[in-house]
């Protein structure tokens, strides 16, 4: 009884670890895609913040060394990551019934370009955007560094996804 339980079991185990492409970190690397290139994001955005395009860009390697077996190259990776940061935007979101901002949104927006070197049908261009809000009572310089820890946290997840965690 038991054994016709588990052999379903081990045949399921043995085909998603025969096809090479399924990792348990959710990522889905073809078995010969053995580099990845992330490129340093530009900051082409208005409004400046010195920091971001580093932050962005370290963050991004992060995730790839974490969560993939994929070598990080300067140049030539089997995948490509390019990016530039071209919004950086603050908007008030909830207004009082005085027609004050009661609450104010920075929203960040990146472009990527994704290549796939072994796979060109994977290649993409896409925009990118998130948002954290705070109360309109501080200013954009007390809580800008721990609102854009957390929209690159976003960011880097959907990015991410996007490129090896083709769900």
């Amino acid at each position: 009884m038991k054994l016709r339980h588990i052999i379903p079991f081990l045949a399921a185990l043995l085909l998603t670890a025969s096809c090479g492409i399924y990792s348990f970190s959710g990522t889905s690397i073809q078995p010969d895609v053995y580099t990845v290139t992330i490129n340093y994001f530009e900051y082409k955005a208005l409004r400046v913040n010195p920091s971001l395009s580093n932050d962005i860009t370290e963050a991004m390697q992060d995730k790839f060394r974490k969560l993939t077996r994929l070598e990080q190259v300067d140049m030539d990776g089997d995948l490509e990551i390019a990016g530039e940061i071209t919004g950086y935007d603050v908007k008030a979101t909830a207004v009082t019934a005085d027609e004050v901002a009661a609450q104010n949104r920075l929203t960040v927006t990146v472009k990527i370009a994704f290549t796939n070197r072994k796979y060109p049908n994977e290649d993409f261009e896409k925009s990118f955007s998130a948002y954290a809000d705070y109360d309109s009572m501080q200013s954009l310089d007390t809580v800008e560094g721990s609102l854009c820890e957390e929209i690159v946290e976003k960011l880097v997840e959907d990015i991410f996804n996007a490129t090896v965690a083709t769900w």
